[in-house]
């Protein structure tokens, strides 16, 4: 028995990209597209989202939301269903990391990264999967990450938040699957990202140390496996849609 009934075709699937105006988000929305899958998409930045799906309106819909107010996803939410009569395959890809150090944690900025990367999909999780209850059916899938499953410099409470998820999509599969709703867990390894090539420069000045350095030495530095560059953005799109392909 599949741990998932596997996606073989995306054509016209209605999917929900939440996070969706940059990075893997906006990476995936236009591996989408071109798969001719329906694509609904929601950051908080409406006009990167218009621009996102140009020349695709057919197939596509703007939901301008921030995760942390709960009303903004019900609102989107009515939208989509109205729009679509339902929604097949939601993806929860919107986070936020800020490098901290355990001598220089910032309550405030400690507590944005938890309302982002966690709170963000508790706060749309019950809107969901009241409708794929009602449906019948469903896919909910949560893009955490590998920093997720074991300490790594910098990322004291990114990686909080991501085991946290981790935890919370593998206890969703247990409860849902029986539902015949599908839960697919997420982890890409290091990819570069625009929040990451924005990082880069910012921690360089900050610790007097070379671009090159904080790349080896303190982004990937950790790292068990000897990880020596990033991955692309394409590479990561395309490995999450692989894992809905499989049994």
């Amino acid at each position: 028995m599949p741990l998932n009934p596997p996606i073989t075709d995306w054509k016209n699937l209605r999917v929900w990209i939440i996070g969706a105006s940059t990075g893997i988000g906006a990476a995936l929305t236009k591996a989408l597209l071109k798969k001719n899958a329906r694509v609904a998409v929601s950051s908080r930045r409406a006009d990167a989202l218009q621009a996102l799906v140009a020349g695709h309106e057919k197939n596509s819909l703007v939901l301008p939301l921030n995760l942390t107010q709960p009303e903004q996803i019900v609102e989107a939410e009515i939208t989509l269903v109205n729009a679509w009569g339902g929604y097949d395959l939601v993806l929860f890809v919107a986070g936020d990391h800020k490098p901290m150090r355990s001598w220089e944690i910032k309550v405030a900025e400690a507590r944005h990264l938890v309302e982002i990367n966690l709170m963000g999909v508790v706060n749309a999780l019950p809107i969901v999967i009241t409708q794929f209850l009602q449906q019948q059916k469903g896919h909910i899938a949560i893009v955490a990450s590998v920093g997720g499953y074991s300490g790594l410099p910098q990322a004291l409470i990114y990686g909080a938040t991501k085991a946290a998820c981790i935890n919370m999509a593998e206890t969703l599969y247990m409860d849902l699957q029986p539902k015949n709703i599908a839960v697919t867990l997420i982890n890409p390894g290091f990819v570069k990202t625009p929040l990451v090539e924005k990082q880069i420069p910012e921690q360089a000045a900050r610790l007097g140390i070379s671009e090159e350095d904080v790349v080896k030495k303190i982004m990937l530095g950790g790292t068990v496996d000897g990880v020596v560059d990033f991955g692309e953005l394409d590479e990561a799109a395309g490995s999450t849609l692989w894992l809905h392909d499989l049994p």
